[in-house]
């Protein structure tokens, strides 16, 4: 997987800051949308805390490892997928999380069929859908066209 352009994508969704923020579930952030753990330097420190460039991509490419892991984990044929359906849903993972992805049991099924018109609707029909417009939409669209013969 192209791992350049999901941090492209991922930065554009979620957005890249080198100070620690809360986040919109009040937890303590920085980066390309990484939760401080208790492990990690930034914990107790204050909001605003500066974080350095270095920094920032050593939490990403933690991240992402984690991402495609869980990715692996849910999809066992996830390394065959198309490209796109690989960063689709690693974008989903990367802001949903395994626990709430692993609920999208019939966008699933139908990415297991090779199904992405049904997977897509799948998506579309979500209160994620309804909590992230532009980006589900985005998302959504890119599955469709995964249907769409070259």
């Amino acid at each position: 997987m192209n791992i350049q352009k999901l941090r492209e994508e991922l930065e554009a969704d979620e957005g890249i800051k080198y100070v620690t923020y809360k986040c919109s579930a009040d937890k303590l952030t920085f980066g390309v949308g990484h939760m401080v753990l208790e492990s990690d330097p930034e914990y107790n420190q204050p909001v605003g805390t500066a974080v350095s460039a270095d920094r920032v991509t050593e939490c990403f490419n933690r991240d992402i490892e984690s991402v495609i892991t869980d990715c692996q984990r849910l999809y066992s044929q996830f390394d065959s997928l198309p490209e796109d359906c690989k960063l689709i849903i690693a974008n989903m993972m990367f802001n949903l999380g395994l626990p709430t992805l692993s609920k999208f049991k019939n966008m699933k099924k139908h990415v297991d069929e090779e199904d992405w018109e049904l997977a897509a609707a799948e998506m579309e029909n979500s209160k994620w859908a309804r909590q992230l417009p532009n980006r589900s939409s985005r998302l959504v669209e890119r599955m469709r066209l995964l249907a769409v013969p070259f």
